[in-house]
């Protein structure tokens, strides 16, 4: 296994987490959150795949696939199609509901295919290319490409965990 090969199946599980999570939940259940204060599985998963499409898209030198494939549109949130979530408000995540699983999981699915295009590319090498000076140190390509592993699993984690307590609910 080579490095490209072990990053793709760590984006690989992302994926898997992501369907797992979404499969079979209404647009209620997708809004639904434990708190007033608290994060849905809507926000979480849309949250988790517009970093990954803006992390991503960024170090490889493309456009987001959420603009650039219309999910903005699609999506029709009320804040601007720059947003990733990082920051918001609990009104802000309030205000993130989707139709439906399908929507949630089409966006995924793309931005998944996406990120595999660019993984596929890559080399031992590409991954020590700097590709954020604002940190110290600053950021290579594998760091990046792992942080967005790590920081995706761990809210696809927390979506898991809010759907089991809505089937539980749910009987």
């Amino acid at each position: 296994m080579n490095t490209a090969e072990l990053l793709e199946d760590g984006y690989g599980r992302i994926k898997e987490a992501v369907h797992e999570a979404v499969e079979g939940l209404t647009a209620d259940e997708l809004a639904d959150r434990l708190d007033p204060a608290a994060n849905s599985v809507g926000w979480l998963v849309w949250h988790l795949t517009r970093v990954q499409d803006d992390h991503v898209a960024g170090v490889a030198g493309r456009p987001q696939t959420w603009t650039q494939e219309g999910w903005d549109e699609r999506f029709d949130l009320p804040f601007d199609s720059s947003e990733i979530g990082y920051g918001q408000s609990s009104h802000q995540v309030g205000e993130v509901t989707v139709a439906s699983g399908d929507l949630l999981t089409g966006y995924y699915d793309a931005v998944h295919e996406q990120t595999l295009a660019f993984l596929r590319g890559l080399t031992d090498a590409d991954l020590d290319r700097i590709v954020d000076r604002r940190w110290s140190p600053p950021v290579t390509l594998g760091v990046r490409l792992l942080s967005v592993v790590n920081d995706d699993l761990q809210h696809a984690g927390q979506a898991a965990f809010l759907r089991g307590h809505l089937l539980r609910r749910r009987g």
